[in-house]
């Protein structure tokens, strides 16, 4: 499970159309573009699929191709095979006074598995943190795909649990940029705890 409630300020890259859920009720869809910067390398493009309550047609007028937009909202990360698709259900639009800096900003809630490594190293203070990184699994078909995220936890000791393969409810800031043409997605923790695994669990 991975859930983050962010602001997200960008492009409108698609049309906005009016379209139903399984159980009849209208949305709003459209498409954000957000450039996400690199720490080395090239810059990634990266489309958000956004959906926001309404059924009012003249709405769609609102979100014209090419303006900037800001978005609040829930933001979910799903990954289907190589691809990861981001899909924004918006509790807040602001077409007046949208910045003019691509940006991804707020918090992250994980739930999931450690991988094969957890370290502790020395930030320039001097200070030891934990860095690791974990995965969320979803079914994708007869096969599960996994969505990596990784960690890091200052000013605080790690706990003996703190392990590899070992379950993890994690609260933090989250932090999106890009690496070899891939999503680079970061939580700086601020809450962690242990999470018992079930073993039919087929979102973790």
């Amino acid at each position: 499970m991975i859930k983050c409630n962010v602001t997200v300020c960008g492009t409108v890259c698609r049309q906005a159309q009016m379209r139903a859920n399984k159980e009849g009720k209208q949305f709003i869809s459209f498409g954000i573009s957000i450039m996400v910067q690199a720490k080395t390398g090239i810059n990634k493009t990266v489309e958000i699929s956004v959906a926001k309550d309404g059924d009012n047609q003249a709405e769609l007028v609102n979100y014209p191709v090419g303006s900037r937009i800001e978005v609040a909202g829930v933001l979910q990360f799903h990954k289907k095979g190589d691809a990861l698709y981001l899909n924004l259900s918006a509790s807040g639009v602001n077409t007046f006074n949208a910045g003019s800096q691509d940006a991804i900003n707020g918090t992250i809630e994980f739930r999931g598995t450690i991988g094969k490594q957890v370290d502790v190293k020395t930030d320039k203070k001097g200070k030891p943190y934990t860095l690791f990184s974990a995965y969320s699994s979803e079914k994708d078909g007869d096969n599960y795909a996994y969505t990596w995220i990784r960690f890091m936890q200052f000013d605080t000791t790690k706990a003996d649990w703190v392990q590899a393969k070992a379950g993890i409810n994690a609260k933090g800031d989250l932090q999106v940029g890009a690496y070899n043409d891939r999503l680079d997605l970061t939580c700086r923790v601020t809450e962690l705890t242990p999470w018992e695994k079930k073993a039919a669990s087929t979102n973790q």
